[in-house]
């Protein structure tokens, strides 16, 4: 189990207990390997993550940036004293909920998905953690998901509270229409199951383990969204010498995430990136010299990030494992700059990008007509897991969120296959 007391019976705790069939492995290294193994892990392979996932051969997909995120958040861990086998499962769990086309199609699931309680893709990983992922049945021969720790499943929460305790979305869309999906971590039919992981939890806090994956993410996709987006020619990191392209840069930045920010601020934040010695001093030309640059600078951005945060957690906090709810990772407000910069490049240059417009636009159909014709054609549509789903569904409400769940399920090429099938 390791030394840290944090990790005791309770948090070890899975929902249907399961004698260890390998007794020389921790409840949490068996939790990673559920996860390696499941399904729902693979299909990330072929869903969006920023560039389609068939439009090049170097970006990234959704599978290949969780498992740098799993990479990122295993080694913070391990600096900060939490056991990485909980934190690196967490990772790789993140994104499991997003459904085809990355937020934009959790946008559609959303907004069709009213009449039973909305869509979000966190309340989704968990629902696929805890129901939907074929591993471990109850007593009475329902699936309980993967069965993983109860440590395991609060450090895969990003939002511990239901739809109903939610905050008011803000920011845009690609398309620049005003953000409408609430963030929030688990369907009111999960709620026992949330209940259950969520005991002797501090209110709506997150675990340490759980800000640990939530900063990886953000460090993962800041860097290499960017780097994805230099290497398919959509950001040309020249153009942010010219002050009217930061101050639009910056709008962009507020808009999606830091909307107090101010452009003296961002100013600093990009100076203090833009004069790292690994800032590229030349433009991409697609050469080994250039993507070497910019590997360079991906890892050095990782490094500095992840240091600075260690520093300040342990100024705080000092020497000692922690894990849990004993300590609360710190962010220095300058590393929170400069990430969210980074990620406003990103955003600004690729996710608005008018050429995009048409192709979200389609996306959004796909989804929406799928729900409505496979709501339209009942059980005899779905997968068998999800038909058996429909068919024990007491009302309207639950055929349509099993309806969701089966939507949610495909990848992006696969939605549509499925789309042009049911026309």
């Amino acid at each position: 189990m390791g030394s840290n007391q944090q990790y005791d019976e309770h948090a070890r705790a899975r929902w249907v207990d399961e004698p260890p069939k390998r007794p020389e492995r921790t409840p949490f290294e068996r939790d990673r390997a559920r996860l390696v193994h499941s399904a729902a892990l693979r299909r990330l392979a072929a869903k969006t993550q920023v560039v389609g996932p068939q439009s090049d051969d170097f970006v990234r997909n959704r599978l290949t940036h969780t498992l740098e995120v799993a990479q990122v958040a295993r080694d913070l861990a391990k600096t900060l004293g939490c056991d990485p086998d909980i934190v690196e499962t967490a990772a790789l769990a993140h994104d499991l909920g997003h459904p085809p086309f990355g937020h934009n199609g959790e946008r559609a699931l959303d907004d069709v998905a009213g009449a039973c309680g909305g869509f979000e893709g966190n309340a989704q990983t968990l629902r696929i953690l805890t129901r939907l992922e074929a591993k471990t049945l109850d007593g009475a021969g329902r699936s309980v998901g993967l069965n993983l720790t109860r440590a395991t499943l609060d450090a895969s929460t990003k939002y511990p509270w239901p739809r109903a305790r939610s905050e008011d979305p803000h920011g845009s869309h690609a398309d620049g229409t005003a953000r409408t999906v609430r963030k929030f971590g688990v369907y009111d039919d999960d709620l026992e199951v949330f209940t259950w992981l969520r005991r002797g939890a501090d209110g709506q806090r997150r675990c340490l383990e759980a800000q640990v994956m939530d900063l990886s993410d953000d460090v993962a996709y800041s860097v290499h969204d960017l780097e994805d987006g230099v290497v398919a020619g959509r950001i040309d990191l020249a153009r942010m010498a010219d002050a009217g392209e930061r101050t639009a840069v910056w709008a962009t930045v507020r808009d999606w995430y830091l909307p107090g920010a101010s452009d003296d601020a961002l100013e600093e934040a990009w100076k203090t990136l833009s004069t790292a010695p690994a800032w590229p001093t030349r433009g991409y030309d697609g050469s080994r010299q250039s993507l070497a640059a910019l590997k360079n600078l991906t890892s050095d951005l990782i490094g500095r990030f992840c240091t600075e945060v260690r520093l300040a957690t342990r100024e705080r906090y000092g020497a000692g494992p922690l894990a849990r709810y004993a300590a609360d990772l710190v962010v220095p407000e300058p590393t929170e700059r400069a990430i969210a910069v980074l990620k406003g490049i990103a955003a600004h240059y690729v996710m608005r990008a008018d050429e995009r417009l048409p192709l979200l636009e389609r996306q959004l159909t796909v989804v929406s007509d799928l729900v409505q014709r496979l709501l339209a054609r009942g059980p005899a549509g779905l997968q068998p897991a999800y038909r058996l789903d429909f068919e024990a569904a007491a009302d309207d409400a639950a055929r349509l969120r099993v309806v969701v769940d089966q939507v949610a399920s495909l990848t992006d090429a696969s939605a549509l296959a499925w789309h042009r099938r049911l026309e």
